[in-house]
């Protein structure tokens, strides 16, 4: 007998995400070298031949979900120093354990996060944060998908002693996926305006154009933010990004809370992405990002859950329920990002956001 697919999967509901959006009854989905084959009514699809059937006919069948967001290690400070502003919690309590981290520490909570993630459906995440490499292994090992970079900081921390280390450690990671792109793939990593300094940042954003490579970086994540990048630089800071070239279709922005009109019309012209983290937004009451008017404007959003120790998980059904609620309180309007806007947040647009 002629073995054609590897794995056929019978759905009750398939919801296909196609560009149709088209959710179908009693469908099934082939799949041949992990890329799927096939789509289409059960009576057809489960008529081809196949080395494995799983049965679902009494359940909902959908594309895994895209974390645009998160630092996976960070599971190991889950619950740690909670119910305090960003800047303390970061500045006062994250940066200070983070020099205690290990290229272990940072292994085991990366299984862990992806453990959770997969159990959760979601099957590609994107990464930012030390020992990267130790991620992208990790990541490799267990068979989730990641996009995974070195975290760029101006001063040294457990990872690395400098920027010239630090970049030591962006091309360990490039050399680590060469091959392996199919599971796991490296991008290029700013924590900020406020802790990678100008000159760092524009090398790293000519990288990206030279390799191709995606570049994110947190930016406007609260008001706090906006008020220290003002006293500091005398600009907002998407302001500093576009002095520093950076806005384009390879930026893509974690959190972009406290933006304004005239940023938002920006960074749909020059092709910005936005994550967007909800529930850590909430958590650290860093605000509710205009994500309605984002998505009116063109910009692309993705959803992220952020690290679990802002969080305080790595659940994409969660983030979705929360993205929702979050812009109908904030525009007043019970129609704001209906369910189908957030499902795509969640998966193709978190994808494209990634590249």
């Amino acid at each position: 007998m002629n073995i054609s697919h590897d794995l056929l999967v019978r759905a009750g509901t398939l919801v296909t995400q196609d560009a149709q959006r088209s959710v179908l009854c009693d469908a099934g989905v082939a799949v041949s070298d992990g890329v799927v084959r096939a789509v289409g009514p059960w009576s057809e699809v489960g008529a081809l031949p196949a080395r494995e059937v799983l049965d679902h006919s009494g359940d909902i069948v959908l594309p895994g979900l895209v974390n645009a967001h998160t630092h996976a290690a960070m599971t190991v400070f889950r619950g740690m120093e909670d119910d305090m502003p960003l800047l303390e919690w970061l500045m006062g309590h994250i940066w200070p354990a983070e020099a205690r981290l290990t290229p272990e520490i940072v292994a085991l909570g990366t299984t862990l996060a992806a453990a959770e993630m997969l159990a959760g459906g979601t099957t590609c995440f994107c990464d930012l944060y030390l020992f990267e490499r130790r991620v992208a292994e990790t990541a490799h090992a267990v068979g989730i998908r990641g996009v995974c970079g070195e975290g760029i900081f101006d001063t040294p921390n457990a990872s690395y002693s400098g920027i010239e280390a630090a970049l030591e450690r962006v091309e360990e990671l490039e050399d680590f996926c060469r091959g392996k792109q199919d599971l796991v793939r490296p991008c290029l990593v700013a924590h900020s305006v406020y802790a990678t300094g100008a000159q760092t940042l524009a090398r790293l954003r000519d990288m990206a154009r030279e390799r191709g490579r995606l570049l994110t970086l947190h930016a406007a994540e609260s008001p706090a933010e906006t008020a220290m990048c003002l006293e500091r630089f005398g600009k907002r800071p998407v302001a500093i990004l576009e002095d520093l070239d950076m806005l384009g279709p390879e930026l893509l922005v974690a959190h972009a809370v406290d933006v304004t009109e005239r940023e938002i019309a920006l960074m749909a012209a020059k092709g910005v992405s936005v994550a967007h983290n909800p529930r850590s937004n909430m958590k650290l009451a860093s605000g509710m990002a205009p994500i309605a008017r984002m998505l009116a404007e063109g910009v692309r959003v993705g959803l992220g859950t952020d690290g679990a120790a802002s969080n305080n998980a790595l659940n994409m059904f969660a983030e979705m329920t929360a993205a929702g609620l979050m812009a109908k309180v904030r525009g007043m309007d019970p129609t704001a990002l209906p369910a189908q806007a957030l499902l795509d947040m969640a998966t193709v647009e978190g994808a494209r956001s990634l590249g």
